[in-house]
């Protein structure tokens, strides 16, 4: 058994763990990475940048399957789909894209870099599998998270998917069930129905995380004429099995309907659950929370033990890539410095989801500020909202379809945040963004330039609707 003395240890070699190792390194050259599977992270190998290359693709044979409004008239059954060709690509730029990241791996010592699968003995000890044992002063958690996968469905054996298992398929199947209503249902689901994969998708009363009631009308109208989708799932009473042909039988229950889809498979992005679960937390005696995650400073990311620090997704605090880096930062910064510990740089939320059209949420979603102003929020939030359905450059576009809604302050103007289903969405959720995170009022963010003719001056429409509601 080899015994390693360590200043810091970070467990988890995704984006969170590499950003942790790094600033840790800043303070002191004993530093260690563990990593149970493969170094790199999630948003590389299996997650942001597949998925965007899958969507480009069909975001492609989309656009020449619908060119006869603009009076371009193709042979559509020109247009084909070749699934090998689609799935090469995408492995062969997502492999390259993990090739960046593990290029930064492999510049670190690798006597510093330790493969296995790390567990609290105590509060400064770890074993990794049987051959290594770390004694470690400060200790970062940076674990990740993974799909839920509910326990009736892993008797559909190797029919049943994860949104990993998508980007290991070497063509396209014919059919999918989707369950799952987040990001990666939302995205990979039309994206396979845009690829001609025959889709429909299963949620509940969620839809893309949107809080907003006016948006999540608009956005389930959209997309429910272009997919089947079928909300508000009875999870108890729908059956899923294997048919006597092997396929996937989804037999499935609402309020109002019922029906079947066989499919090839099914795909579960119900959720995903940090990964806590065997890494030995109880061996320590630290505060978690509901889900069984060390509570952590957002500021600091200190847990209830003070050397002990979380970041990324395995935080249970915003599951998004750039919030992963800047949570990996700051423990490792404060891992690496303690008992001198720091506040770090908490940037403004912006969330985005690469469908079509895009659904955002920048600052405070509504749901925030009802749960924040309780029966005052009518006093105390404005409101002002814009239809894509006849703004200008959207209409040119023919990609008007959405609805963008922005709460103000009613005495100050301040920005509070936005919630928005609508074309450019990544591009006005930074207007927005930058714009919260900067503390700027309505008035003052009017005031900034807009060019014509472009989608952004629906923004400046929302903007002067809930400038005209604020209190003069």
């Amino acid at each position: 058994m080899k015994k390693i003395k360590a200043d810091v240890a970070v467990i988890g070699g995704g984006t969170a763990g590499m950003g942790a190792f790094r600033n840790a390194r800043q303070h002191t050259d004993n530093v260690y990475l563990i990593e149970d599977h493969n170094f790199g992270t999630t948003c590389a190998r299996v997650g942001c940048m597949p998925s965007k290359l899958m969507i480009a693709a069909a975001d492609a044979r989309h656009h020449a399957l619908h060119t006869d409004p603009f009076g371009i008239h193709l042979d559509k059954n020109s247009v084909q789909v070749n699934g090998e060709e689609v799935m090469n690509r995408i492995k062969s730029e997502r492999d390259r894209f993990v090739g960046f990241v593990l290029e930064d791996v492999e510049a670190w010592p690798a006597e510093r870099r330790i493969l296995g699968r790390a567990k609290f003995i105590n509060e400064h000890t770890l074993q990794i599998d049987d051959h290594t044992q770390i004694e470690a002063e400060r200790i970062v958690i940076a674990t990740g998270s993974s799909p839920v996968v509910p326990p009736k469905w892993k008797s559909l054996g190797d029919k049943l998917i994860i949104n990993d298992d998508v980007f290991a398929w070497d063509t396209l199947p014919a059919s999918v069930a989707v369950f799952g209503l987040g990001v990666i249902g939302l995205e990979l689901g039309q994206a396979l129905h845009r690829l001609g994969v025959k889709v429909e998708i299963f949620g509940g009363s969620t839809f893309g995380g949107i809080s907003d009631p006016e948006v999540l009308a608009e956005a389930k109208a959209i997309f429910s004429e272009e997919i089947n989708l079928y909300l508000d799932i009875d999870r108890d009473k729908t059956e899923v099995k294997l048919n006597d042909d092997g396929k996937v039988e989804v037999n499935w229950i609402t309020k109002e309907q019922s029906g079947t889809f066989t499919a090839d498979y099914l795909l579960a992005a119900v959720s995903r659950r940090p990964n806590v679960d065997s890494i030995g937390l109880e061996n320590l005696d630290i505060k978690l929370d509901d889900r069984g995650v060390p509570v952590a400073d957002p500021l600091t990311m200190q847990t209830s033990i003070p050397h002990i620090f979380i970041a990324g997704d395995v935080s249970n605090q915003i599951p998004l890539l750039h919030e992963a880096s800047d949570q990996g930062k700051i423990a490792g910064d404060n891992a690496g410095r303690y008992p001198e510990i720091a506040p770090g740089l908490r940037r403004s939320l912006i969330s985005v989801i690469f469908s079509d059209p895009q659904i955002a949420a920048i600052g405070n979603r509504y749901g925030d500020l009802h749960k924040q102003y309780g029966d005052e929020f009518e006093k105390k939030v404005a409101i002002g909202e814009v239809s894509f359905r006849n703004q200008g450059r959207s209409r040119v576009m023919l990609v008007n379809k959405g609805k963008l809604r922005v709460y103000a302050d009613k005495k100050s103007g301040r920005l509070l945040g936005a919630e928005i289903v609508g074309p450019a969405a990544e591009h006005l959720a930074h207007l927005l963004a930058w714009s919260h995170q900067a503390g700027m009022t309505v008035p003052q963010m009017l005031d900034m330039p807009f060019y014509h003719p472009v989608i952004e001056e629906g923004l400046r429409t929302a903007l002067r609707d809930v400038n005209g509601k604020l209190d003069k």
